[in-house]
Order: structure tokens, then sequence, then C-alpha cells
């Protein structure tokens, strides 16, 4: 399983140095100390290519240059994280097609390249953020520049965000917060590279502590909060963060910091300066659109998208809908590596929810075969679905093949996918007042359900940590495949359990956990020690092997059936 190890991420964030501290502005100014318009006008549009280098970044496809299946970019972190939790299963049929299955086995060990692709995606994705933040630097004076500037904090806010929440070693059942080197890392997160960062600090970077990055993102959170809407109009597309974005971003700090005050606070600013409305049933499963536009709905608030030209799309089977759309003739899931839901997970949505539409029906559940849609023409009648149902059990239908095309992958492939939604912010809002209020909160989320989701939703909880508990499950339904899941557990302590009777997990991936599981804080592959004095010795414990796999004669498996 071992493998060589490839970019270190220092290395990658060190290599901005010398690119992000002459920046683009520099270059078209000239001797004097005053600019006339148009060398303005030329800075800026000089300055615009390192900011499209940003988007460009979030769907890169193989960062880590060694030709992995599942390193696609930004969307495949998202799946690395649904996999990483006890929601999203490996299909049985096609485990040796799953690219993404090693995640669900728990690998995390500092000689592994699991974490590798994880370090090496980021290094990139933060290396072009730095360089379009060295390219409108700070006390840039124009306001486009300082709306450019602004653009580059939120996408640096977010992906460090993303970092500490996944690095941040937390308390677990199976591992010590002093390491084997004698280091208490608790509470320590990701080194902090910016386009001021040295060669030499680079090389001597610890990593952060909770508080520090904190106040680092927060930092860059009100930097753009006060400049964004100065941005030039180009710039404003689902592809860039906008003000409500940057609402978003702070919810989802807060709620890491468990402010729920301000959580809460953040959610409902995002929500009132996004303006839209959730998703409706008829937009979520859309055979055609369906989670693979922006377009016809005002729930997306943040994205990316593919086209025919990018390499992700090009090679046919690299990319989001090789693995997440069953419907698509081609690709990973065509070849049995289907993804699914957790059966208690799944058994536990109500029939009369229409998001359990989001998979197809279990066999013999011919009322939820008949409510599925589908791409193909030919599975239009009542018999095909059900035919079709049966022989893909519980499979994801939640994201379609752009436009509904299922053969040309040139077509199929170039869709979008979602960073940011509108009801992520609903949830988020709904249990930061849970954690003041469970009452109130438990209103909102029955005033939420039965509004925008099915009319005939109650919750019977009462115990504050159960009404929380329904929350986060509501979210993790709503957001199934998008990759928030795994903060909600970690930071809630939650447990994770797969071995079950009638468990639909594979024996490979099948772990209980008491609490957060081990796996969840992330290490650092060596080479990053090695580039990064820093890091040597303030490692994460390794957590490979910790849990042994439940016995067979413990579970009642039927492969045949599922």
């Amino acid at each position: 399983m071992k493998s060589r190890i490839f970019i270190p991420l220092t290395l990658l964030c060190a290599s901005a140095l010398t690119l992000t501290t002459t920046g683009c502005v520099e270059e078209v100014t000239p001797g004097g100390s005053t600019l006339d318009q148009n060398q303005l006008n030329s800075s800026t549009q000089a300055g615009m290519a390192t900011l499209a280098a940003i988007p460009s970044t979030m769907i890169f496809c193989n960062s880590d240059n060694s030709d992995r299946h599942s390193d696609i970019g930004y969307p495949g972190m998202q799946i690395i994280r649904d996999r990483m939790t006890g929601d999203m299963t490996i299909n049985p049929n096609g485990t040796n097609y799953d690219q993404f299955s090693f995640w669900a086995q728990g690998y995390n060990d500092a000689g592994y390249w699991m974490p590798q692709i994880i370090l090496n995606y980021y290094g990139k994705l933060i290396l072009a953020i730095n360089k379009a933040a060295g390219t409108f630097p700070e006390g840039i004076e124009t306001e486009d520049g300082q709306g450019c500037r602004a653009k580059a904090l939120a996408f640096r806010a977010m992906a460090y965000l993303d970092v500490a929440r996944w690095f941040e070693y937390l308390p677990c059942d199976k591992t010590s917060s002093v390491n084997s080197d004698g280091n208490d890392v608790l509470g320590l997160t990701y080194p902090i590279v910016t386009e001021k960062t040295t060669q030499a600090e680079a090389s001597n970077n610890p990593r952060a502590t909770h508080e520090k990055m904190f106040q680092f993102i927060l930092s860059d959170l009100q930097y753009a909060e006060e400049n964004i809407g100065k941005a030039p109009e180009e710039l404003n597309t689902i592809l860039y963060p906008d003000l409500a974005c940057v609402y978003g971003l702070y919810a989802r700090l807060y709620m890491w910091d468990e402010d729920y005050a301000n959580a809460k606070k953040y959610a409902d600013l995002a929500i009132a300066e996004h303006g839209g409305s959730p998703l409706t049933e008829a937009q979520w499963t859309d055979p055609k659109t369906g989670f693979n536009t922006p377009t016809g709905n005002s729930s997306w608030m943040w994205g990316t998208q593919l086209t025919a030209e990018n390499r992700a799309v090009t090679t046919g089977i690299c990319n989001f809908v090789s693995f997440l759309s069953p419907e698509a003739v081609y690709g990973y899931s065509a070849a049995g590596a289907e993804f699914d839901p957790d059966w208690k997970f799944y058994s536990r949505i109500n029939n009369n929810d229409w998001r359990k539409q989001s998979w197809s029906a279990k066999k013999g559940d011919v009322t939820m075969q008949l409510k599925l849609k589908f791409n193909a023409a030919s599975l239009a009648d009542d018999a095909r679905k059900i035919a079709w149902s049966n022989n893909h059990q519980l499979v994801a239908l939640k994201f379609r093949p752009n436009q509904g095309e299922i053969s040309d992958y040139s077509i199929a492939s170039a869709g979008a996918n979602i960073v940011m939604r509108l009801e992520e912010m609903y949830f988020i809002s709904i249990e930061a007042q849970a954690h003041d209020n469970a009452i109130a909160g438990k209103q909102a989320l029955v005033d939420f359900m039965k509004t925008y989701r099915y009319s005939q939703y109650s919750c019977n909880k009462t115990a504050p940590e159960d009404i929380i508990e329904e929350i986060v499950f509501q979210k993790r339904v709503e957001l199934w495949g998008e990759g928030q899941t795994l903060w909600d557990i970690k930071r809630l302590n939650y447990s994770v359990e797969r071995g079950y009777d009638g468990t639909n997990w594979i024996k490979a991936a099948r772990f209980n956990t008491e609490g957060r599981p081990a796996w969840m804080n992330l290490v650092f592959v060596q080479t990053e020690g090695n580039s990064n004095e820093g890091l040597r010795g303030w490692n994460n414990p390794n957590t490979t092997g910790l849990y042994p796999q439940i016995e067979d004669d413990v579970v009642h498996f039927d492969a045949e059936n599922w």
C-alpha cells in the first residue's frame, strides 16, 4: 500500500514566494511615482489572470502528478470527506474499481499516499490563491484591486478552513494527543503560508494553533467582507465568492469555533444577502439539470464548472460524473464502482421525504422505484424503472450527467459542482439556534422541513442532544456527496457505526468508533517534515489499523441483494 511521496506542501508553498512578491501590478508600473488610468486598467487586467487560476485550480486534475484517478480536484476532496464518514459506502460489486475506497478503510499514515493527495491538492490551491493575493497586495489603492484581493482572500479563507478542520487534532477513542515523539498536538492545525512568507519561514513553519488559525481566517474574511463588492463585474459569477459566500464562510468558521451565536448571525446574513430559496423537488430530481448546473435555481451560492476542454473531462473517467452518476454508461460507476448510502442512514429517511429519491430504491420497494426519474428515455416505463433499480440498488442518483447525456463524456462530465449552497446556511442557523435553545431550534427544523422538504415532517425528540442530532442528520441527508458531513461529525464528537446487523459496508471498511474517528485527525506525510523543520516531531498519531474489522459472523450481509 505504501507509495513514493511526490511534492512536499512546503515546497509548493515556498515556490509561491518568488512568484507572489512581485505581482503583475509591479510589472506594468512605470518608473515614475504615478499611474494614469490606462496603466491602472492594464495592471488590473494583467492580475485577473492570477485570479482566474483559482477556479481553474479548484477543478485541477492530477495534482500530485501520479495519475491517480481519484485526484480530480475539489470535487474529489468532497468525495474523500464523505467517504471518511459513515454515510457513503463502498459498493461490494465494484470494489476493484472504487478509487476512493482507501479513505473509507482508514488509511492515515505518514508513509501512505492517501494524505498526500489531499496535501498536494490544497498546496496547489493555496499557491494559486497566494499568487493572486500577491498580485493585488495589501494596501492596494484601486477599488478594482481591493475587490480582486477580497475575492482571493475569500478563497483563502475557504481553503484554510478546510485544512484546519481536517488536520486539527481533537480527542478520539484510539490515540492520545501526545504523539510518539512525546509532543502534545492537541488543537494544532496546519502551517500558515501567505504571499508574504519567505523561503526561510516556510522551511521552519509550525502548525498553527486553533486560535491562531481562527484569527488568520477571520482577518481574511473581514477584508473580504469590506471590499468584495468592489470587484470587477466579470468576477460576479458562480465561480467566485460574493458577499453572501463571505457570510457563509463566517458561519462555517464560527461553527468550527463553536461560537454558535455568531454562526447563526452570519448564516442568517448569508441567507438574506443571497436572497434565493432552497431547491424544489423538481429542481433536485431533474434528470437533465439535477445537481449539475447552477442555472435555473436560486439555491447555489458558489460552485465549480468543468468544460469539454478540462483534463478531468478529456480523460473520460477521472471526473465527478464518472464516479457519482451511475446513469452514465461510461466511467467508474458504469464499471461497478457505484456509490451507495449507508443502509441505516438510508432507512432512517422517511419515504415521504422526496430527497430519498437521491438514491435508487432497495430491491422490492416498488413505491420508491416508481418515484425515480431517469435520464434514459428507455427507462420511462414502470417495468424498466423497476428492473434498473433492482440492478442498481441504493446507488446515488442525486448527481446527474450534464444535460441528461449518458454516453458522450465530453458533454456528460462537463457539469458544475457545488462549493456552497443556501440549504447549508439554513441548517447552520437551525443547529446554532438549538445549541442556545433546543426547543426553538427544533421548531426551526420543523418549519424548514415542512416548508421545503415534506409537509408531514415531525420531530419527536425532546432532549437537547437528540434534537441537535436530528438536525445534523437532516443536514447529512441534504448535503450527502457535497463534503460537509465530516466537519459536523468531528466537531460534535459523533461516533461512526458501520458494523451492524444488515450492514452494507464491506468488511475492510467495517469499523465502529466511540466518538469521533481517529482517522479524521489527518496526518502529514513524511516529506512534509523533511522540508519543514517546524513539523518534525509534531505530527498527528498514525491511525492506520487501529480499529478492528467487525467480523462476518457479527452481521448478516447478503452481497447478492445489494
